[in-house]
């Protein structure tokens, strides 16, 4: 649905801007465009490398969000780090990730897989034309979690970014297929 949805917003105006230009679609994208998604990736790996010690990002001020979330077939989320004040205080920016996403591993260890941006819906709505728009983090559109959740979060916008760990269902995508809470309980 949320795929669906995606699809519904971006596919006419590229559509429209194809069929104007007669061009292939690989040259409708302008150099200076933000959704390259290399770019984003590319900007939150940069910043986010010195959290792939669990460490010290625990001394950054990220605390454990949740438990490892996994889905019966859909893969993965893993346990997710959460920075509060980044929550609380509305960060939006490709380097301020509002969790960082660990798998864990046997014997307590942890393994930086990626990233997840949060914006609660209360703040986003109270930005210019927040009522009427979605939020985008680097022209990619961020997915909208209803309350009551399975967070125990107000309403929310996430958007998933697999920075360390190759995602079969996209870089973008919610869970992920190589990322597994199974090594959880394994010592």
């Amino acid at each position: 649905m949320k795929i669906l949805r995606r699809l519904m917003i971006v596919v006419p105006p590229l559509m429209a801007a194809l069929l104007a230009a007669g061009q292939p679609s690989y040259a409708v994208q302008a150099p200076e465009s933000k959704s390259n998604p290399s770019t984003l990736m590319e900007k939150v790996r940069a910043a986010t490398a010195r959290f792939k010690d669990i460490n010290v990002a625990t001394a950054a001020g990220f605390v454990q969000g949740t438990p490892c979330v996994s889905g019966p077939d859909a893969g993965a989320m893993g346990v997710h780090f959460v920075m509060p004040a980044r929550i609380k205080n509305f960060i939006l920016q490709a380097d301020q990730p509002q969790a960082l996403i660990y798998e864990p591993l046997p014997g307590g260890a942890f393994r930086l897989v990626g990233v997840e941006f949060i914006v609660l819906a209360s703040n986003w709505q109270s930005q210019p034309d927040g009522t009427i728009s979605t939020p985008a983090l680097e022209g990619d559109l961020m997915n909208y979690e209803s309350a009551p959740n399975r967070y125990g979060l107000p309403a929310f916008y996430e958007l998933h970014v697999w920075a360390w760990e190759d995602n079969p269902k996209g870089s973008f995508a919610d869970w992920n297929t190589h990322v597994t809470c199974e090594r959880l309980s394994a010592d």
